[in-house]
């Protein structure tokens, strides 16, 4: 049976070091009314939607707390967009940088009900770049330094009528993440990216970047007969360039809405939830196919090591 669901992708454009919260929310305003305007149910907004992508600057833990994180959500600046987005009748998934009570920082997520109630948050786990400062390098790539490792795991929340998983950014690139919310029945995914076009480690072609972003996210659907949403920030921010390439990917692998430009854009997808179930109950039925007795060594290793001695007949 159908189970119709309206998506939108919330691309964004460069959000420069003078853009204030006030404005920046302005632009998500912006978008949320277009989704409005093409019946949508849920929108997914970026990575760090609402600052610039910050821990590509030297400065101390301090200072990047002080500028850039959320202390509580939602707070005054962005608490038009819970308003509007309640008046409206539409859910959201939100990337910002978050400072909890505590004080620790994570690079977080929140799922956001038609209500405009907080239903569901994660917190980064596979944080890419490094942790100490590489004066040489054209930009530089602190989520390690900035962030602590995420520690709620990958959850999976029933809302607004599906089962919606969530990651950010390099996440996408680990097939555990995906298969972590599969195993959970997800059947939407959802993730906000903000992907530098430039490799500080090796010259890597842009379109290669390009390329294994899609490749990600096709097979992340396809392998876990889910839909997935993807966000991006974009474009040039102060002269720092990030790829865009905002999609939304059904669970045979099919790119249903491509962004076509680097800036503001918003995608839209009339999507039908029941569309993986055929594929959860032939290729991927994992009850009747998976044989995780042979997978050991996924969560008992972390890097790779040596070839394991062959099996006993």
């Amino acid at each position: 049976m159908s189970r119709k669901l309206g998506l939108a992708v919330a691309q964004m454009g460069p959000v420069h070091l003078a853009d204030d919260r006030a404005k920046v929310v302005g632009r998500l305003l912006e978008l949320l009314k277009e989704a409005k305007s093409r019946s949508a149910d849920f929108v997914v907004f970026p990575e760090l939607a609402l600052t610039t992508f910050f821990p590509r600057y030297w400065m101390t833990q301090a200072e990047a707390a002080e500028k850039y994180f959320e202390a509580t959500m939602p707070n005054a600046a962005v608490q038009p967009l819970f308003d509007a987005a309640k008046a409206a009748g539409i859910g959201f998934y939100l990337g910002y940088a978050e400072t909890t009570p505590e004080g620790r920082h994570f690079n977080t997520s929140i799922l956001v009900d038609k209500k405009g109630a907080i239903v569901g948050k994660y917190r980064k786990i596979h944080l890419p770049g490094h942790a100490d400062h590489l004066p040489k390098a054209p930009f530089q790539h602190l989520e390690k330094f900035f962030f602590e490792v995420g520690n709620l795991g990958f959850p999976v929340t029933e809302t607004m009528g599906a089962k919606i998983g969530m990651c950010i950014c390099n996440d996408r690139r680990w097939p555990e993440t995906w298969r972590m919310m599969g195993l959970q029945g997800a059947e939407l995914g959802m993730l906000g990216y903000n992907t530098p076009s430039w490799n500080i480690h090796w010259p890597e072609p842009i379109h290669l970047r390009m390329q294994s972003h899609i490749l990600s996210l096709q097979a992340g659907a396809y392998q876990n007969a889910m839909w997935i949403a993807a966000a991006g920030k974009c474009g040039s921010e102060d002269g720092f360039h990030m790829i865009g390439g905002s999609a939304i990917v059904s669970p045979a692998g099919e790119i249903t809405a491509l962004a076509s430009t680097e800036d503001d854009e918003l995608l839209f997808a009339n999507v039908d939830m029941a569309l993986g179930d055929t594929f959860r109950q032939h290729i991927f039925n994992f009850a009747k196919h998976r044989r995780p007795e042979h997978y050991g060594l996924i969560t008992e290793r972390v890097g790779a090591g040596p070839p394991l001695p062959p099996q006993k007949e």
